[in-house]
């Protein structure tokens, strides 16, 4: 081997090892959370291992991005502690123009953290004792808007009126006519990001964008198994097959029969949505998560 090879040789080394220090946290940090499982009440155990993942995941976009686009200490920690968000090279450019967010963004963002609020430690508690499914699922769809609707879409306003292009979590996901517009647009963006950097892009030369979507979410599938029926000791494959149920639906809409009839537009489009998002929502949130987890937290944090 020629000394040039040599070098090249080492060089690739030094970068595949760079590489897999990205990867290194989501394959030790969750399997430490596991070891936990036993030790920990379900409730406890569930934000601990959503966190591992979450922190994983989080270190891994930061770690492939920061080599890219040069940004100040400020704007990696801020990435790192201060916004839920994927999206590591928008947060990062400082020279997108982000325009600011319009008042009426606020004021919605403040009406949905406060309707979250008043779901999950007000109507939650005011539900009968013997519907313990309909306080859980209440206090689910409060937490949803107090979090994820509320609290982040604030936050991604405030670093939008300081110049930085934090996109929103959520994007009036109700507003998609199509399925493909709900998962790939307007909900949980995030991830989305994430699942297309991770998954999709990687596979969809090789095997197609139908199945390599398809995987994506299988992936997401098994991720949310891990997250809700391994804590919940029950309900195990159940959110793995809503998701496929998902990427099913996905097939149907991009047929040729589906965009015969509409399926993804319209009124005809929303309403093929809504029977694949809302008819299954319980293989999703089954009932082993909301008795076992979700009311425990509940009473741990006062809603009940």
């Amino acid at each position: 081997m020629s000394l040039r090879e040599t070098k090249q040789s080492k060089a690739a080394e030094i970068v595949e090892g760079r590489r897999s220090i990205g990867w290194l946290p989501i394959l030790v940090v969750p399997v430490i959370a596991v070891a936990f499982r036993n030790r920990l009440p379900p409730w406890v155990f569930m934000w601990i291992l959503s966190f591992a993942i979450f922190v994983s995941l989080k270190w891994l976009t930061w770690w492939r991005a920061r080599a890219r686009i040069a940004q100040p200490v400020w704007r990696s920690i801020a990435y790192l502690v201060a916004w839920p968000g994927m999206d590591a090279e928008a947060f990062f450019d400082a020279n997108r123009r982000v325009p600011q967010p319009p008042p009426t963004t606020w004021v919605w963002a403040t009406f949905e953290t406060v309707l979250g609020a008043i779901l999950l430690w007000v109507v939650a508690r005011s539900l009968p004792p013997g519907e313990p499914l309909l306080q859980g699922w209440t206090g689910m769809l409060g937490l949803i808007l107090l979090l994820h609707f509320g609290t982040f879409q604030i936050l991604g306003l405030a670093w939008q009126s300081v110049g930085v292009d934090a996109r929103p979590i959520m994007s009036a996901p109700l507003r998609s006519t199509s399925l493909g517009e709900f998962w790939g647009k307007r909900w949980n963006l995030g991830f989305r990001q994430l699942a297309h950097e991770l998954v999709f892009r990687p596979l969809h030369r090789r095997l197609g964008a139908d199945l390599a979507g398809f995987l994506v979410f299988l992936a997401s599938g098994l991720i949310h198994d891990l997250v809700i029926s391994v804590p919940a000791r029950g309900g195990y494959g159940l959110p793995t097959l809503y998701f496929l149920l998902q990427g099913t639906g996905m097939t149907i809409e991009h047929s040729r029969l589906g965009k015969r009839i509409g399926l993804g537009q319209g009124l005809q489009g929303w309403c093929f949505m809504m029977l694949f998002l809302a008819g299954p929502l319980f293989w999703l949130f089954h009932p082993w998560f909301v008795l076992r987890v979700i009311l425990p937290f509940m009473r741990a944090i006062h809603a009940l």
